[in-house]
């Protein structure tokens, strides 16, 4: 009996020295945290998806504080209303960014990029992208497996059942970045949002040349060069056999979309120019 005593009063003088031991070592190592890391983070949206760099939003709360220039940091999906809110609570210079959204650059429906093989692994477009090409003759297209769809916290990405392609809802999307990082392809790209969600892009991303490109998929851009010489504004340029139109150029003029002879440049939102010949004819 006496043993047992002796072993509990040991076993409680060696808890509580411990206690004290533990007790200095964090007050001599604690961090003063700056209390309005706190509040920061508060007014971010909460939706920890990584779009502005950091692993959640507790990192961007942090790093917004103690920056003296935030110019460089922003949250996508909070966007610029919480980010002057931010920027007036601390006293800085809110950072200002123009809207983006998701944007697919692929138009190899099923229609258009008929199946040459079958694929039976993984569905996962990682796998299917690291072990071939794809089920098709373009090794570029979206391959369909939905890491996109996965990757996309705010339900603003899907797999069209019908083209096989992804698709992005555009009301829903916030620019996170999350689906542009999940597409092994390089196929989904952020790019400026206009109003009302307009938009006039190349569904494309072959580098193959032109005839190459025309067997794996009837809508792939053949690198022509018709687009980039009828616009106006220098928004359009053709590398790699591949157009390619800068968002922050172009003024939806539309001209580009009807010299396109596949139908790889895609117009959302829009209606087609009335070509001088065909109003001569109306009248």
């Amino acid at each position: 009996m006496t043993t047992l005593i002796y072993t509990i009063l040991t076993l409680c003088i060696i808890g509580v020295v411990a206690a004290v031991v533990l007790y200095f070592i964090a007050q001599k190592f604690k961090v003063e945290e700056d209390p309005r890391i706190d509040e920061t983070e508060k007014m971010l949206p909460g939706a920890n998806c990584g779009g502005c760099g950091f692993p959640g939003c507790r990192g961007l709360a942090t790093a917004l504080v103690e920056s003296d220039d935030i110019s460089a940091l922003y949250c996508s999906v909070g966007g610029e209303e919480c980010m002057g809110k931010i920027a007036q609570y601390l006293g800085k210079a809110a950072p200002k960014k123009e809207p983006q959204v998701a944007t697919v650059r692929c138009g190899g429906s099923c229609e258009k990029r008929p199946k040459t093989n079958s694929y039976n692994g993984s569905s996962s477009c990682a796998i299917a992208s690291a072990l071939y090409a794809g089920e098709t003759g373009c090794a570029y297209g979206c391959l369909g497996y939905g890491d996109c769809v996965e990757a996309c916290a705010f339900d603003a990405i899907h797999i069209n059942p019908e083209t096989g392609l992804a698709e992005v809802d555009a009301d829903k999307c916030t620019a996170c970045g999350a689906c542009v990082k999940a597409c092994p392809k390089g196929i989904i790209e952020l790019r400026k949002r206009w109003p009302k969600n307009r938009a006039i892009y190349v569904s494309c991303v072959s580098k193959d040349k032109g005839a190459v490109t025309m067997k794996a998929c009837k809508a792939g851009c053949i690198g022509c060069r018709k687009c980039e010489k009828v616009c106006e504004f220098g928004a359009i340029t053709v590398e790699n056999n591949v157009a390619f139109i800068d968002s922050t150029k172009c003024r939806l003029c539309r001209k580009c979309v009807g010299e396109c002879p596949t139908g790889a440049i895609r117009m959302i939102g829009l209606q087609p120019l009335v070509k001088k010949e065909e109003v001569k004819e109306e009248k």
